[in-house]
């Protein structure tokens, strides 16, 4: 009885490889946009490292000219390095967009549990969630940094802002259900405190949602981020960020087009990368689609 048991032992290790849930394979598309995505933030952190010029230098005698040795991408229309300009960019817009999702997933989550958990502070807060949802994001963006200035942290705030009240109604929804659980019940009943019920037995069932949410802020507040700088209502132009540097070139759009294609094409792949991502995340946490795959 020895003998055949050997074989069938042996591939046990092998049999609980095979035997993971589907879900949690990656397919080629979520595994090309993290490679992608890991090599975008990574060039952009040590941008400082390898660019071969100041980003914000003038040299008005190379202004306009095309990829060369000295100038990979050219130049734009005040002789910058259009290569340093959009590496050094990317490092503003990840910034703004990873602080915009970091700030809007806290503050929704302490307003969301508040809300979901205490009946009476629900009503009040709600309705101001309503109210801050019913003024379109883009609008009340270039309200707030025309109030208080082109700045990081005047742009930071305007994407963060609208941003909140989704997280707060994303977060309330998750503690509504969740306080009905018997474990809940069963820790109000033997007088456990506030605190304690909230961030012991509330919270870890938010953060798989949040996670998910957090991708999406992230890559739209990236995105906003661009349309405000080309629309003028975003970071200084001092700064260079993708929508910036876009926002420069299009005066110039028809004489060199490259000038909004490099910025617009990282941009694009960094989004798409955030969001296929966010789609993978959303899937591999699904608890619906855990129990099909059980």
């Amino acid at each position: 009885m020895s003998g055949p048991q050997n074989p069938e032992s042996g591939m046990q290790p092998a049999l609980g490889l095979l035997s993971l849930p589907r879900s949690w394979r990656l397919g080629v598309g979520p595994t090309i946009a993290a490679i992608v995505l890991l090599l975008i933030v990574v060039a952009c952190a040590t941008a400082q490292l390898y660019i071969p010029h100041d980003p914000l230098t003038i040299n008005a005698l190379n202004r306009l000219k095309g990829p060369s040795e000295a100038h990979l991408l050219g130049t734009d229309a005040y002789g910058r390095d259009i290569f340093s300009r959009v590496m050094v960019g990317g490092q503003i817009s990840l910034v703004i967009g990873i602080t915009a999702a970091f700030v809007s997933v806290v503050l929704g989550l302490l307003i969301g549990l508040v809300s979901g958990f205490f009946r009476v502070a629900d009503a009040i807060i709600m309705r101001i969630m309503d109210s801050l949802m019913a003024i379109p994001s883009i609008l009340l963006a270039i309200a707030l940094v025309a109030l208080n200035g082109p700045s990081l942290w005047s742009v930071i705030c305007a994407i963060t802002i609208p941003e909140v009240p989704r997280v707060v109604r994303l977060v309330r929804s998750v503690v509504l259900s969740a306080r009905e659980e018997p474990y809940v019940e069963a820790a109000i009943a033997l007088g456990s405190s506030t605190p304690k019920i909230l961030w012991q037995h509330l919270m870890p069932n938010t953060l798989a949602p949040l996670t998910v949410q957090g991708t999406y802020i992230c890559a739209s507040a990236i995105l906003v981020e661009a349309i405000l700088s080309f629309l003028g209502a975003g970071v200084s132009t001092e700064i260079p960020t993708w929508g910036n540097i876009m926002a420069e070139g299009r005066i110039y759009f028809q004489l060199k087009p490259m000038l909004i294609f490099w910025p617009g094409l990282m941009l694009s792949l960094c989004i798409l990368s955030i969001n296929l991502l966010g789609d993978t995340a959303r899937d591999l946490l699904d608890p619906r689609l855990k129990k099909r795959e059980a």
